[in-house]
């Protein structure tokens, strides 16, 4: 990196850090560090809501997920406008008028401790470790552009996260992830003029379109349909996107604290619903244009040399090791097929009519496309076998902990300036865990995959329970507690098994505790009962 690469990446860090201290340095008390004194606009909301979502994560893997996958992924947000409308019909109004700090409050209110512990801690689990790997995003492009061990930069990149979190709370998590939001959003544009400009003489936007929809990355809309009939182990699809998505939005934006500590910092409660209907309305258009970049890169590859592996500091690394005559046979297989594909290319371009024609072309790039998918993804498995937005995660993590556990479980007597002290404390401590989680990130797939994979092993059931509470008002604590016991269970076994997505996790672990909670306590109703009795 030159000179001017470096003031610009330390002021941008430290402008953010900064603006988020500045912007927060009122807020002394419990409230006003977890839900800044539920002070926040609509807009501000709806731009942190719009930036917990728009992590790293989805500036480096959305566009990859398109690269690899097509455009198919967007179906996964299809039913987030539906789940934003009974978000806000049935989950505002409870919090608002409960005033709580956590989600989880809600349930002991209505069930019992143990059930909201339960709860807490199912969502303590699954958003740390999608925290760990919302760090190690940003470190593989910093890793790569100055070269230094990833590891390394995991800890620089956790380190500045908790540095505004743990000083600021919720005020500095909003405000920062404003700034962040515009940045990568901004970003994606400056990439995909990049990847136009880059474009052959002649070629515009709707050639690239054309080019990556020739190549099969333009399925926006797939029925999941085969000649065996639907495939459930199809992860994006219309039906898993309408219905798992459906679920796993309501579940994620109604229960996961790190999203529902964000409307929860709105000054009333028609400015929460404001919010999330403005997410509910951008998002799926928002997400639509962030793939479409994606396909823009991969057109803009398809007239260069694209790496084997776009991390070259992982693969220098990976030289050393005694692997490096494999890597050196799948580089030198690469360069071969980057041949072939210069030559269909340039048999593409012959007017038809002329001795070589362009029939069956087509059929051959796409076999070399396939090839060349094929040969990234064992290289890829080679590199890591050499090898063996997070601040409102952070946050709602030390928010949850405090509140539904500490308080609970630890000091029930806890005073609002030992909690506040505590707040802090327990926002370093899941910092610290989250790096360490990202420092074993380097084995993990696509990224924006990994966080959905492990939200959704645990959602479901968080749902179900916030279901069960709503809607089915005579099942008490103890049915619904063994209920999303046995339905965890349940879904870790089903995603083990790899029988259906992991989108439809979030259907059967909510239906899973409904279906169960009712038939226990009629059981545990009935013991209940009996033993009273006997007693009297």
């Amino acid at each position: 990196m030159a000179i001017i690469d470096w003031i610009v990446l330390v002021l941008t860090l430290a402008a953010i850090v900064a603006y988020g201290l500045y912007k927060s340095r009122h807020e002394k008390s419990m409230e006003g560090y977890f839900l800044s004194s539920r002070s926040m606009p609509w807009w501000l909301v709806l731009l942190s809501i719009m930036g917990t979502q728009a992590s790293a994560i989805t500036f480096l893997s959305a566009p990859g997920q398109a690269y690899t996958d097509g455009m198919r992924f967007v179906q996964y947000y299809f039913g987030l406008p539906l789940a934003m409308i009974v978000i806000s019909a049935v989950f505002v109004p409870i919090y608002h008028r409960l005033k709580v700090y956590t989600a989880y409050e809600y349930l002991e209110q209505r069930f019992d401790i143990k059930t909201r512990t339960l709860s807490s801690l199912l969502f303590l689990i699954g958003r740390g470790l999608s925290t760990g790997i919302s760090i190690y995003a940003p470190s593989i492009i910093l890793s790569s552009l100055l070269g230094w061990n990833i590891y390394l930069t995991n800890l620089v990149m956790g380190g500045l996260l908790i540095v505004y979190t743990v000083s600021g709370g919720a005020r500095a998590v909003a405000y920062t992830q404003q700034l962040q939001f515009l940045i990568i959003m901004a970003g994606m544009g400056v990439a995909a003029w990049v990847a136009v400009q880059g474009l052959p003489a002649g070629m515009g936007i709707a050639e690239a379109i054309a080019t990556g929809g020739n190549l099969g990355k333009m399925n926006v809309i797939t029925s999941g349909q085969t000649e065996a009939g639907f495939d459930w182990k199809d992860r994006y699809n219309m039906w898993s996107g309408v219905i798992g998505g459906f679920f796993l939005a309501l579940s994620y934006f109604g229960t996961d604290q790190s999203q529902v500590g964000r409307y929860l910092t709105a000054r009333s409660m028609k400015e929460s619903r404001i919010g999330l209907l403005m997410n509910g309305l951008v998002k799926v258009p928002m997400q639509f244009a962030i793939l479409l970049v994606g396909v823009l890169v991969f057109a803009f590859y398809q007239f260069r040399e694209a790496p084997l592996f776009f991390n070259q500091t992982l693969v220098a690394q990976a030289h050393q090791t005694a692997l490096r005559p494999k890597l050196e046979a799948a580089e030198a297989r690469y360069q071969q097929l980057l041949q072939q594909r210069h030559t269909l290319r340039q048999a593409q371009s012959v007017p038809a009519g002329a001795s070589v024609q362009a029939g069956g072309v087509n059929e051959r790039l796409q076999a070399n496309y396939d090839s060349i998918q094929l040969l990234r993804s064992q290289y890829s498995q080679l590199i890591l076998a050499a090898w063996g937005s997070i601040a409102a995660a952070l946050n709602s993590l030390a928010s949850s902990t405090v509140v539904d556990i500490h308080r609970q479980l630890i000091n029930k007597g806890c005073d609002e300036k030992t909690s506040y002290r505590l707040s802090w404390q327990y926002t370093l401590g899941w910092g610290l865990f989250s790096i360490a989680v990202a420092m074993f990130a380097t084995n993990m797939g696509s990224l924006i995959e990994a966080v959905n994979i492990l939200g959704s092993i645990f959602y479901g059931v968080i749902l179900g329970i916030f279901l069960v509470a709503f809607f089915i008002r005579y099942v008490k604590g103890d049915a619904v507690f063994w209920a999303a016991v046995i339905a965890q269970l349940a879904v870790i076994t089903v995603y083990n098994m790899q029988i259906i997505s992991f989108l439809w996790l979030n259907v059967i672990g909510a239906g899973l505790v409904v279906a169960l909670a009712l038939p226990l306590q009629a059981v545990l109703g009935r013991k209940a009962s009996m033993t009273a009795s006997n007693k009297a």
